[in-house]
């Protein structure tokens, strides 16, 4: 038996379009011979595929998912060529079969993911069948897994945004309705707001010291003691803070509160304690 190399896929890949596993299954039938594994993906309807290959995603959907304990979240992004075929119910359904796939399996990244196993054939599988039936490029572009005591999911804008939001959680069950609420509002919170971080302990120290610079420059030029724009440059750093945090913002939903202090009124009245870890916000197409 010929020995198949990464660099034969690779170049078989590459010159008709098909997946890795396919190029693989291929090469394989045809006993290391380049032209002949074509011919067999030809044959096998692939040669369509091949053709789609080159032509641009963008559109798709953001899938967002939540397992049945609510300690694990996934978001996963397939792209397409047009908006008709992204807010069609069958892709949709591919995109939640894959989504479901990388709930199961964990996956570090898209390639692992491909190879995923989803109700009886790979990820990749699935992909190219999405590609016959839909009659366009799909190309599988993100995906992200995310584990704690607690977490919320949300899809925004017809599957343009997929959040996650990981909560530490302390005698809270996560699939009770009052926190599948809480976290909801607070996804919801991320795709409407957009903040960099979930406190201001998690926004990288480059940031904060890019924007102090930025802010002791402006105060300086008001020609005011140093001690006053020392001062001026604080309140502003402060103000970002606020802007940019999610746990600081003021909430969508009720302005006179924080996000952090309605997570910490609603972990009140279910007996525990509640507090924003970290979020994935997936945005089509960034």
């Amino acid at each position: 038996m010929a020995q198949i190399t990464a660099a034969m896929v690779k170049e078989l890949r590459e010159m008709t379009g098909a997946g890795m596993m396919e190029c693989k299954k291929a090469l394989t039938e045809a006993e290391g011979s380049i032209e002949a594994a074509v011919d067999v993906l030809r044959t096998r309807g692939l040669a369509a595929v091949a053709k789609k290959a080159g032509r641009a995603t963008n559109e798709g959907y953001v899938m967002a998912l939540t397992s049945d304990d609510g300690k694990t979240g996934v978001v996963v992004e397939l792209k397409c060529e047009t908006d008709f075929v992204s807010t069609n119910e069958k892709f949709r359904g591919y995109v939640e079969r894959i989504a479901k796939a990388a709930l199961a399996a964990k996956p570090a990244d898209v390639e692992a993911l491909k190879a995923a196993d989803a109700e009886g054939e790979t990820v990749e599988a699935v992909i190219t069948d999405c590609i016959h039936v839909m009659g366009e490029n799909c190309e599988l572009a993100r995906v992200q897994v995310v584990e704690g005591d607690a977490i919320a999911s949300y899809i925004h804008g017809a599957g343009k945004h997929g959040v996650l939001v990981e909560f530490a959680a302390e005698g809270i069950d996560p699939t009770c309705d009052q926190f599948k609420a809480c976290g909801r509002d607070v996804a919801m919170q991320v795709a409407a707001m957009s903040p960099i971080a979930a406190n201001r302990d998690a926004v990288p120290a480059e940031t904060v010291e890019h924007e102090l610079a930025i802010y002791k420059a402006q105060a300086a030029e008001s020609g005011k003691p140093e001690a006053i724009q020392e001062k001026m440059a604080t309140g502003r750093l402060e103000k970002f803070y606020k802007e940019q945090c999610l746990t600081e913002q003021a909430f969508v939903k009720d302005g006179d509160k924080t996000v952090g202090s309605y997570v910490d009124g609603v972990a009140k009245e279910l007996g525990g304690s509640l507090k924003v870890v970290g979020f994935v916000h997936f945005a089509l197409g960034e």
